[in-house]
């Protein structure tokens, strides 16, 4: 086992990772920029490091001062968390080539994997069932395009071959607006991700976001941990997940899941990895692996009973898998809601500082969150200021502790989404599960009415 660990990342996965290192007995690193010196992580590290201003670029994105903060203070290894750094196989390489350790896969699978265009292709040639599309990047050819999209049939969607976070995908219906559409997802994927190649996909029209959870080590053992289903989003953002998925046969899933351990042994990955699937009408496709811990892996440590965390870290330090496929079995059920510091219903950013802060607690309840009473949220990061996580023996007992949760919450000062949260709870479709990808969408401009 490694004796120290860098964490390169912030908020509460950062303080998620620090504390699976406590469990283990090792020594935890924080890098911060500026802008979060304040964190109450950086407080509680053995060590921490300042390695940029509040900008994203000048540290957390910054690989140089990243591997300097491991250099000078002897960590071993280095955890990317999820975000920034996390899926860029160019910093994994550099991490390792200093002479650490990544805690996730190698390189090679980042880049398979990361390449929406490349893993397609290996997760065909591993039989994992994916949505109808252009067999590749789509060509500069404006003829070939149309007849790419007549083939698939309209609407169609252009995505990014590098793109992430719900960013880079534009939603074609007829083929006069075909064209624009691609030139338009180029420009912006070149943009935003340095590689403006872009593929087509067959637009579902109603479609649940599932996904498989696996995890494997060094030693060609794989197991995959269940599902989530991730269907509430907002603009491609997830915004409330569950595990297990309602309503979805158990043999499709032991199905996909059987899949997809095939598919990880097949490409030699290593850690943990999440396979994204639209599931419709009975039918998985597969549309992307992340190859990184999730921000709502808690639902599925939760009816598993393995720390995701912590699992990584072992793998990562060459041990062999701690369980075997045959003593991985679903308990219950699990809820989690991401608190935003943002407008319920305008989606706004609300940065500032927190005067009171109260945490659900009680039977059932996990709160991963870095914030505390006059801890100031900077305007600079993602929104996301904590999630807070139920179990229950059923959904409707995870659904009536998480009401009893968000009811308890107070966040004074800023803006937060608990009041959506609250609503959705209690909605009548929610409640019944399985609703679709669109479903919070149509949800939302149904209430501004």
């Amino acid at each position: 086992m490694f004796k120290k660990i860098l964490i390169a990342n912030r908020g509460e996965i950062a303080l998620r990772i620090q504390r699976a290192c406590r469990e283990l007995g090792v020594k935890a690193v924080m890098v911060y920029s500026e802008a979060d010196r304040e964190a109450k992580y950086i407080k509680l590290a053995d060590e921490s490091v300042c390695i940029g201003p509040a900008a994203s670029a000048q540290s957390y994105l910054s690989m140089p001062a990243i591997i300097a903060a491991a250099e000078v203070t002897d960590a071993e290894a280095i955890h990317p968390g999820y975000g920034f750094l996390s899926e860029n196989a160019d910093f994994a390489e550099r991490v390792e080539k200093s002479g650490f350790k990544f805690i996730g896969p190698t390189p090679e699978s980042i880049r398979i994997m990361g390449d929406k265009v490349s893993a397609k292709q290996a997760m065909i040639k591993a039989g994992v069932p994916c949505v109808p599309g252009s067999e590749g990047a789509l060509p500069d050819d404006a003829a070939i395009i149309k007849r790419t999209a007549k083939a698939v049939g309209y609407p169609v969607i252009i995505k990014a071959a590098g793109g992430g976070g719900g960013r880079g995908m534009r939603v074609v219906h007829t083929e006069a607006a075909l064209i624009h559409a691609v030139q338009t997802t180029k420009a912006e994927a070149g943009a935003a991700f340095g590689n403006p190649a872009v593929y087509m996909e067959k637009f579902l029209q109603n479609p649940r976001h599932i996904e498989i959870q696996i995890m494997a080590d060094q030693h060609k053992n794989a197991v995959w941990l269940g599902e989530r289903d991730c269907s509430m989003q907002r603009r491609h953002q997830k915004v409330i997940e569950e595990a297990p998925a309602p309503g979805v046969p158990r043999k499709l899933i032991e199905k996909i899941g059987e899949r997809c351990v095939a598919a990880v042994k097949k490409i030699g990955y290593r850690g943990a990895g999440t396979f994204e699937f639209l599931y419709e009408n009975g039918e998985f496709y597969f549309i992307e692996m992340n190859t990184r811990v999730q921000v709502e892996h808690p639902v599925t440590e939760w009816v598993t009973g393995v720390d995701i965390v912590k699992t990584q870290i072992m793998v990562a330090a060459g041990e062999r898998l701690p369980f075997t496929q045959r003593q991985i079995e679903i308990k219950g059920h699990s809820i989690e809601c991401r608190i935003n510091a943002e407008d319920p219903y305008k989606f706004t950013p609300s940065p500032g500082r927190i005067t009171t802060w109260h945490a659900p607690g009680g039977p059932g309840v996990r709160v991963d969150s870095h914030i505390y009473a006059n801890y100031f949220v900077p305007p600079n990061y993602d929104s996301m200021i904590g999630k807070i996580i139920v179990h229950g023996d059923t959904r409707e007992q995870a659904l009536a502790r998480m009401r009893t949760a968000l009811a308890e919450t107070v966040v004074e000062g800023i803006n937060t989404n608990i009041a959506l949260h609250r609503e959705l709870m209690v909605d009548a479709k929610f409640v019944d599960g399985g609703t679709n990808i669109h479903y919070l969408e149509e949800w939302l401009s149904q209430r501004q009415r």
